[in-house]
């Protein structure tokens, strides 16, 4: 049987293992030389497969246990519910979420007033010698580094609010757009996958071979004007985006 054959039908039967519950969250997975004689292969063919399964996300090597099994415990997130009105609620949206999974948000922030990227210049409409404010989060669940968040602004619609100003927004920067005239009645969201870059590998402390959701979502007034543009970076392991439709 050819050798690739073997390391995939070892890694198979350990991701069933994985996914039907047999090993859980920091279980430690049989050594290498317990994989050998079970499967009949060589030490290679098993480190092979066990490669593998580091390199989807699903196990990690340490140097005193071995080949564990990563904590896997998805953020659901519901999208369409951002900008709901929730009633007597003042958190902004992501602490409100992670908070009725009863799991503990947090983030670290910074605002900055810069001239953005074509890409986002391109989605807020502006002109080349225009400027916006980016509000960058890091955000925690649990005391872990979930995600990043990076929004940005207008300058000129935003300059004077709590928005141009550092500190977290306990309301959320959306309550404050609607404060200010320019409440986001329409969103368009942009979603990819990739690979991380190096910086977000380190910010996000990801380990080897976990993919990003590159997430977009551009907000429009009343006047179908853009008003905000959020990119988020979400490890792939730690996120569940789920929409809901309805037909009416």
């Amino acid at each position: 049987m050819p050798r690739s054959t073997l390391y995939q039908q070892v890694a198979s039967e350990l991701r069933r293992t994985i996914y039907s519950g047999a090993l859980g969250p920091g279980d430690q997975l049989p050594t290498e030389a317990e994989l050998m004689l079970a499967h009949q292969v060589s030490r290679n063919t098993v480190r092979l497969a066990l490669g593998e399964l580091v390199n989807e996300g699903l196990v990690t090597r340490t140097p005193r246990r071995g080949t564990v099994v990563r904590e896997r415990r998805p953020l659901l997130m519901h999208p369409q519910h951002e900008l709901r009105p929730r009633s007597g609620e003042t958190r902004e949206a992501f602490a409100w979420a992670v908070s009725q999974e009863g799991r503990s948000p947090g983030q670290h922030i910074e605002v900055a007033i810069v001239r953005p990227a074509e890409e986002i210049a391109s989605r807020l409409e502006l002109a080349d010698d225009e400027h916006a404010v980016v509000r960058r989060r890091l955000r925690f669940v649990d005391g872990q580094p979930y995600n990043t968040n990076d929004s940005y602004f207008p300058l000129d619609l935003v300059s004077d609010s709590e928005i141009a100003r550092p500190g977290d927004i306990t309301r959320g920067a959306n309550r404050v757009l609607e404060e200010l005239g320019h409440p986001q009645v329409r969103v368009v969201d942009d979603i990819w996958a990739r690979m991380p870059t190096s910086s977000e590998a380190d910010r996000l402390q990801l380990q080897q071979g976990t993919p990003v959701m590159v997430y977009v979502r551009v907000g429009y007034d009343p006047s179908d004007a853009p008003v905000r543009v959020a990119v988020s970076v979400l490890p792939a392991d730690k996120h569940l985006i789920r929409y809901e439709l309805e037909s009416r």
